[in-house]
C-alpha cells in the first residue's frame, strides 16, 4: 500500500561557462573550425596563467575548481536582467517561477542551495544578487551533495572546509560587480562545506543525500532553488525520470546559464521503502533550456 506522496518545486541553474569549459569544450557560441584553430594557443594561455597563479602564491586555479570565464560572467548578467526584466510573454506559470527566483514578497518562500564548487556559486550569487541584497538574512547554503559527478580537475573544490568562498581573479576584476567578494562572504552559508567529495561515495549516493535533505525537516520551504552541474543535472533526470520516459532531460544538457523547474516527488512503498520521482510533466525552462 502506497503512503501519501510528498512534493518540492526545484529549479535547476547550471553555472556559465567555466575557464575549463573556454580551453577544453567548443561550446555553443564558436564553431568547430574556430575552436580547433584556437585550441592549442588558447591551452598555452591556460597553462600560463595557471604558472603565475602558481607563482605568485593566490588560491586560484585555471583549472582547478575552475572559476567563470569572462564568458561565463556575461552569461550570468543575462540571466540577471531576465529575472530583473521578465518578458512580457511568459506565461502565468513562469511568471510564478521567477517570482519565486527573485524571492517577491507574494512569491512562496524558497531555499537557495549551490554546490561547493566556485563557479556554481558565483553564478547563483551573481544572477540572484538582487535577491541576496533585499536582505542580510538573505543566504546560499552550500551542500555537499550537489559537487559534479565527473572527476577531471575542476570538479574538485580548491576551497578549504567551512571557510568564506574567495572570488576568483577574473570576477576580482568584473566591473558591473565591484563587490562581489563582500556578497561570496555575507551571502553564502559555508556551514555545510566539507571539503571534497569523499572517495567511496558516488553520484547515486550524493544525488539520494540531496532527496533527503530537501524532504527533511532543515527544508520547511516547498520551493529550493539549485545551482549546481550539467552532468549532475542530466544524471538527475535519468535517474528520477520513470524509466520508460523518453525527455530532452535524459540526453541533453541544461545550457549555461538556464534554469528549469521540476516537480520532485516522495514516497514510501511496503515493497522499496522510500522512492524519489520526477513528474515528467512538471519538467518546464524557465530560461534557456537544453543542448
Amino acid at each position: 500500500k502506497d503512503e501519501s506522496i510528498q512534493s518540492k518545486t526545484i529549479i535547476f541553474i547550471r553555472h556559465g561557462e567555466s575557464t575549463w569549459n573556454d580551453t577544453f569544450n567548443k561550446g555553443s557560441h564558436r564553431s568547430l573550425v574556430v575552436f580547433v584553430i584556437g585550441y592549442i594557443p588558447g591551452l598555452m594561455k591556460s597553462l600560463m596563467y595557471e604558472m603565475y597563479l602558481l607563482l605568485t602564491g593566490k588560491i586560484d586555479s585555471w583549472f582547478y575548481d575552475s572559476p567563470l570565464s569572462t564568458l561565463g560572467l556575461g552569461q550570468t548578467e543575462q540571466l540577471a536582467k531576465f529575472l530583473q526584466s521578465p518578458p512580457a510573454t511568459l506565461t502565468k506559470q513562469e511568471k510564478d517561477l521567477v517570482d519565486i527566483l527573485n524571492n517577491d514578497a507574494s512569491a512562496p518562500a524558497s531555499k537557495f542551495l549551490a554546490s561547493p564548487l566556485r563557479r556554481a556559486i558565483s553564478t547563483v550569487a551573481i544572477a540572484l544578487r538582487h535577491r541576496l541584497e533585499k536582505s542580510s538574512e538573505a543566504k546560499i547554503t552550500i551542500h555537499p551533495s550537489l559537487q559534479e559527478i565527473a572527476r577531471n580537475p575542476d570538479t574538485l573544490s580548491i576551497t578549504p572546509p567551512h571557510t568564506p568562498v574567495t572570488a576568483s581573479w577574473i570576477e576580482q576584476d568584473y566591473k558591473p560587480i565591484p563587490d562581489l567578494q563582500h556578497l561570496l562572504h555575507s551571502h553564502v552559508d559555508v556551514s555545510g562545506h566539507v571539503g571534497n567529495k569523499p572517495i567511496d561515495t558516488n553520484g547515486l549516493k550524493r544525488m539520494t543525500a540531496f532527496n533527503e535533505y530537501v524532504f527533511s525537516s532543515d527544508v520547511e520551504e516547498s520551493y529550493v532553488i539549485v545551482g549546481g552541474h550539467s552532468i549532475w543535472f542530466r544524471t538527475f533526470f535519468k535517474t528520477f525520470l520513470p524509466y520508460g520516459v523518453d525527455h530532452v532531460s535524459k540526453k541533453k544538457k541544461i545550457v549555461n546559464c538556464g534554469a528549469v523547474a521540476l516537480t520532485l516527488m516522495k514516497t514510501k512503498t511496503e515493497k522499496d521503502g522510500v522512492v524519489y520521482m520526477v513528474d515528467p510533466k512538471s519538467i518546464q525552462v524557465i530560461y534557456g533550456g537544453f543542448n
